[in-house]
């Protein structure tokens, strides 16, 4: 056999175990020296078949734990109510949540444009990644005006969610005024926090949270992981 041909043999080999589900989402693929045992061939061979099924978007390799079996796209409605957890629970996977900077800061431009503050006004700014069933999905940065909520950062110490939290401070309900959907390149820290390639695409959402009354009550800038996450607008929101 021409040996350009052997990792596109390995490689659809286990393709057609995932599809068999022999190695379902979230399963750790065996390990190069596992799998270059079963195929009789080098590790070199067996990286380019992986490599290939990454491509595909099939497999992730994560540093220092192998390469896992990734899941298809998860399907999230953007609509008047966008609830990242809620959204997961619905769709049977296991929302997870890390928060990476939460403090109270000065507002920038577009916060105080996005909230419709005064210049220089204190905000709350939460910034982490979302996960489902352990895998990184979204990248998020939140932005709320302090003089409304100045107890948010201390019920985000006990809460399970923004959204919990923000009940917890008086906020019950809220919804989407607006979106703002924009193609980008993920650099390389962003790649890092979503485990994926520097230059891999990512789908940026900038949006307006509002009160009943239409009051805003978060600027919210969230980055997905393009190969993770496939966006619904209903014809109604649209």
């Amino acid at each position: 056999m021409p040996r350009d041909t052997i990792w596109t043999t390995i490689a659809s080999k286990l393709r057609d175990d995932i599809a068999q589900r022999a190695y379902a989402p979230g399963d750790r693929l065996p390990t190069e020296a596992e799998l270059s045992a079963r195929f009789g061939v080098n590790r070199h061979t067996v990286r380019r078949a992986l490599a290939d099924l990454a491509d595909a978007g099939l497999v992730q390799s994560r540093r220092g734990a192998g390469v896992f079996v990734m899941a298809r796209p998860m399907d999230y409605p953007l609509g008047r109510r966008v609830r990242f957890h809620q959204n997961l629970a619905e769709s049977g996977r296991t929302p997870g949540r890390k928060i990476t900077r939460a403090e109270t800061c000065p507002a920038n431009d577009a916060a105080t444009e996005g909230l419709g503050l005064p210049a220089g006004v204190p905000v709350h700014v939460i910034e982490g990644v979302s996960f489902a069933d352990d895998q990184p999905m979204a990248a998020f940065r939140s932005v709320f005006p302090a003089g409304r909520f100045p107890e948010l950062l201390v019920a985000l110490q006990t809460e399970t969610s923004v959204t919990a939290a923000l009940a917890a401070c008086g906020l019950t309900d809220y919804t989407r005024r607006d979106t703002r959907l924009t193609a980008k390149l993920a650099d390389p820290v962003l790649a890092l926090a979503l485990q994926i390639r520097p230059g891999a695409p990512v789908l940026r959402s900038v949006a307006v949270n509002v009160d009943a009354e239409g009051i805003p009550v978060e600027y919210g800038t969230t980055w997905f992981a393009g190969d993770r996450v496939s966006l619904t607008v209903a014809a109604d929101q649209a």
